[in-house]
């Protein structure tokens, strides 16, 4: 009898929190989730500004001469379930900030530098391989950012000079009713830093530094006028094929019980914590301003927690559908998007995509996971 009441309080509770969607069709319109009951409508955004890097960049990275070259997400198969086309969107389709868009009753958000775009409703700063902190500080870490030069800074300045054209009067009115999202942005200083042999005691020597960064910039869009903003922190990175693959081991006590590498695991939640720290900090000193923080690292950890019920395939969790090699699909040296790396038959059935970045699929249980967390937080008044 326990066992059976516990199943159907399990199923509620997983009931509450479903998202409802379309299977994927050849028709780009009918690939747009249809969301039953979008949450966000409560809020009533008229507004969403994205600041970030690759998991919220819907395409200023392929329109930056530098950022493009190197950039394998401007080529197919990535967006192959998002209007069968390229978008500059590393995934097979939409990303968080697209789905948040659609649970807010809003149109997908343009990238900033697509020209004559429609910015009625916001604009996506973001850009892939971005990291908080400037080249320059970067360098004084000894890292490059081969990507990209437009860190945190530069978005911001994009921001700012987007707000004084379009909106050069009553601007603080006008955005009263915006969310902002500013990140995820400052896991990349990590992933570079990992990539150049830095060690783990070092990469929290950063953390400081980074956390800063990302509060000043919180500052500067709280300066523009926004009243609610969202903060998010960073992802399980030792649960990433990209990290499982260049930092295999023999030594199984490496491993925690999803086998995902704990010292990066680690590291992730000392950044976080330091930055939720800091957000509770700047929270005291602007108690009129809704200031979240989104909890990536648990969103992420609840895909791996429920694979069967969301959909996804148990044997296939820290595997990439697009790419190929080793025990996580996945060789730095050929990378998805590369002339003859293979597609799994089933994107949906897996959570990573190309062994950095997340499937479509992914996204959607993530953004409808932090809604839920987050809209109690937001102040909607609903």
């Amino acid at each position: 009898m326990a066992l059976i009441i516990r199943s159907l309080l399990d199923f509620l509770v997983i009931s509450s929190i479903s998202l409802v969607v379309l299977q994927q069709k050849s028709n780009g319109e009918d690939q747009l989730l249809m969301l039953q009951k979008p949450q966000l409508m409560k809020c009533r955004f008229d507004k969403i500004f994205q600041l970030g890097d690759s998991l919220s960049d819907t395409g200023n990275c392929i329109r930056e001469n530098r950022c493009a070259r190197g950039l394998l997400c401007g080529r197919f198969p990535y967006g192959m379930n998002f209007f069968q086309n390229t978008t500059g969107r590393c995934s097979n389709g939409m990303l968080m900030i697209d789905f948040i868009a659609l649970q807010s009753g809003l149109p997908l958000i343009n990238p900033y530098k697509l020209q004559n775009a429609n910015f009625r409703h916001g604009a996506n700063f973001a850009v892939a391989g971005a990291t908080a902190l400037s080249t320059e500080n970067l360098a004084k870490e000894k890292i490059v950012n081969s990507v990209t030069n437009s860190s945190l800074s530069v978005q911001l300045d994009w921001m700012s000079t987007h707000f004084k054209s379009t909106y050069p009067t009553d601007r603080l009115a006008k955005l009263k009713k915006s969310l902002f999202l500013v990140g995820e942005i400052g896991g990349n200083e990590f992933n570079y830093g990992l990539f150049k042999g830095k060690t783990i005691k070092e990469l929290r020597s950063m953390v400081p530094k980074v956390v800063q960064t990302i509060i000043q910039g919180v500052r500067t869009v709280i300066s523009f006028g926004a009243t609610r903003i969202v903060v998010p922190g960073n992802f399980p990175i030792g649960c990433i094929p990209i990290f499982l693959t260049q930092f295999r081991t023999n030594d199984s006590t490496a491993y925690d019980e999803y086998h995902c590498l704990q010292d990066l695991n680690d590291l992730a939640i000392f950044f976080n914590d330091h930055l939720k720290q800091a957000i509770q900090e700047l929270k005291e000193e602007h108690s009129n301003i809704a200031l979240v923080y989104g909890d990536y690292y648990n969103a992420y950890m609840w895909l791996l927690q429920n694979p069967m019920f969301l959909g996804f395939d148990k044997n296939s969790l820290l595997k990439a559908c697009c790419g190929i090699g080793g025990d996580y699909n996945y060789d730095i040296h050929n990378q998805c998007g590369a002339i003859g790396v293979p597609v799994c038959i089933d994107p949906s059935t897996y959570i990573s995509w190309d062994g950095i970045h997340l499937t479509e699929k992914a996204y959607s249980w993530l953004a409808r996971w932090l809604i839920d967390d987050m809209l109690p937080k937001l102040n909607c008044h609903v």
